[in-house]
């Protein structure tokens, strides 16, 4: 089943912080969407910026698809860990300041890029801490935890262990000597032996496996799924984790309760963000009410294993309910190569953001990365290009043409319309319209529902091509009328207007969850007052015969250019 269906007759309360008190809330479970929370051991990326832009663009829909239902959107920092202590002591500061520094540019990233999250989790939140904490009690009072000693091939940058099978031996270039890296990430690795708290995860390969098979949105794109499966189907890959690391070795974390010696493994740690930030551990011993479960994951393909395959054991171990997508998409690449430090091709997303602006950026990311089977190559010249031919060319274009001097002066000649409905049908029916109309017509009828059709399927990137789709068609009627030649022709002048004007209103509502700013930018200029904007309005007609807007006339200025020559804005 997709997971809008249950859209359809539940109720809402407009979204906020999670401070709003859930008594106002109706009696339908929040829908709640995450975005991984973000290491801070180093600065936001391109990556983490598309993380959130799709989280944002789900929730937003979620909203505009049933205004009735809550939505949450859950993003953050993740900031305990051995890599974050290391980095810590390398910069020269405390662990909790390097931490506090760092998230600060994540919460100003999300906030830059518009994101609508009702709260920016942090990891040394006190209430993270009550929870991580209590998750672990109850893990431990379910017998499947216990201490014994672990060794393997350690990962300090993957913060975890490999088997035997999972690394391999290369040559350091600079060095030319043998190493032992992670066959999956390419990070270094080095053999630990230490004794630490181990959790019983064997015991729930079959379980996931039944789970992941009978559940075909378990985990989204496809392919990723079939890669899980495949990992689960090999005992060899399902031995028991280790869940705590050595006091003595790893001091910025939460301690395991009772044992001041051990610090509890970040990845058992920070998964359980996503029940803090619906108030877990629940009073009631049950989180539906807050919004649990997640009905929907957004995370790397790199960390899927992690969100898709330990997490859901440890949700098993305690009965509670699974989340129900855990969508992993694909990276960004430069030019066809993984971005790094390196090779200098980690782009900055602020200065990505500032240049062409939020919603041109989150337009090209959904557009180009919003399938999430495969990676996707920056470029700026590809934005560019975008901007200008879909962005100003098409959607600027049409603005320009609905709100142009000539038009409103033509309208204002022939005299104002009525609003009634019989106004409306007459140019909508067969008697006026002509055959440019009915094709037109039949695109912005059928509009919502492709768009509905595609988010239920995960697939933004086309629910964005039918919107471009339906404006570019828009484009290509007006020009097909040609009004400006016979300026003096009411129905040609007026039918021009009409459909110009519909389209643009249709699709500027079903842009909200992709362009905020922009759409809504747009439907002011249109004279859509803020209470017209909602999935209702996006029926054909509902709106109306448009007015004449002497005061919005010749509007130009929704994407204004870009100078060139593009910067490559780095880290």
């Amino acid at each position: 089943m997709n997971f809008y269906a249950s859209f359809a007759h539940s109720a809402w309360v407009r979204p906020g912080l999670l401070a709003i008190q859930r008594a106002h809330y109706s009696s339908a479970k929040p829908y709640y969407i995450s975005t991984p929370i973000f290491y801070v051991n180093a600065v936001p990326h391109i990556g983490h910026l598309y993380s959130g832009v799709i989280g944002d663009i789900l929730a937003r829909y979620a909203r505009l698809r049933n205004p009735e239902r809550p939505v949450i959107l859950n993003t953050g920092t993740d900031e305990h860990g051995l890599k974050i202590q290391r980095a810590s002591e390398l910069d020269g500061t405390e662990a909790r300041e390097f931490c506090d520094r760092i998230s600060e540019r994540f919460k100003n990233l999300a906030k830059a890029a518009n994101l609508s999250h009702t709260r920016f989790m942090r990891t040394t939140d006190p209430d993270h801490r009550i929870a991580a904490q209590h998750f672990w009690v109850e893990l431990d009072k379910r017998g499947v935890i216990y201490k014994g000693q672990h060794s393997g091939w350690y990962s300090v940058s993957d913060e975890c262990f490999y088997t035997d099978n999972q690394i391999k031996t290369v040559v350091d270039p600079s060095t030319q000597k043998e190493l032992k890296i992670s066959a999956e990430t390419g990070q270094p690795v080095e053999w630990t032996e230490e004794d630490n708290y181990k959790f019983r995860l064997s015991a729930y390969r079959e379980p996931l496996l039944k789970w992941m098979t009978e559940n075909e949105m378990s985990v989204y794109p496809q392919v990723r799924r079939e890669e899980l499966i495949s990992f689960l189907r090999d005992p060899a890959n399902m031995r028991d984790l280790s869940i705590s690391r050595p006091r003595n070795r790893l001091k910025w974390g939460i301690p395991v309760p009772g044992d001041e010696e051990h610090t509890i493994y970040v990845w058992l740690e920070a998964l359980v963000n996503y029940l803090t930030a619906v108030g877990y551990p629940w009073k009631d011993g049950n989180g539906e009410n807050m919004g649990w479960p997640t009905d929907v994951h957004v995370v790397g393909k790199d960390i899927i294993r992690f969100h898709a395959i330990m997490f859901p054991a440890f949700l098993m171990a305690l009965d509670m309910e699974l989340p129900k997508t855990v969508i992993g998409h694909g990276h960004w690449t430069m030019d066809h190569q993984k971005m790094s430090k390196t090779k200098g091709n980690v782009v900055d997303p602020f200065a990505v953001l500032g240049y062409f602006g939020v919603d041109a950026v989150r337009y090209y990311m959904a557009l180009v990365a919003g399938n999430f089977r495969s990676d996707s190559d920056w470029s700026e010249l590809q934005i560019l290009k975008h901007y200008n031919h879909d962005l100003r060319g098409i959607i600027g274009n049409l603005l320009s043409r609905v709100t142009a001097p000539k038009l409103h002066d033509a309208l204002a000649a022939f005299g104002p319309n009525s609003d009634s409905p019989e106004d409306v049908a007459s140019y909508i029916s067969l008697g006026k319209a002509g055959e440019e109309d009915l094709l037109i017509k039949s695109v912005l009828e059928g509009l919502p529902n492709r768009v509905e059709h595609h988010f239920a399927n995960f697939e933004i990137g086309k629910a964005l091509e039918a919107i471009y789709d339906a404006l570019d068609k828009a484009n290509l009627h007006t020009t097909r009328l040609s009004w400006w030649r016979y300026p003096n022709h009411q129905s040609l002048v007026r039918r021009s207007h009409f459909y110009s004007h519909e389209a643009l209103r249709i699709s500027a509502i079903l842009l909200s969850p992709f362009m905020p700013g922009k759409s809504a930018e747009m439907l002011s200029v249109l004279g859509i007052s803020v209470d017209a904007r909602t999935w209702q309005d996006t029926r054909f007609g509902a709106a109306g015969v448009p007015g004449i807007r002497p005061s919005k006339r010749g509007y130009k200025d929704l994407f204004p250019p870009v100078p060139v020559p593009l910067p490559r804005p780095q880290v």
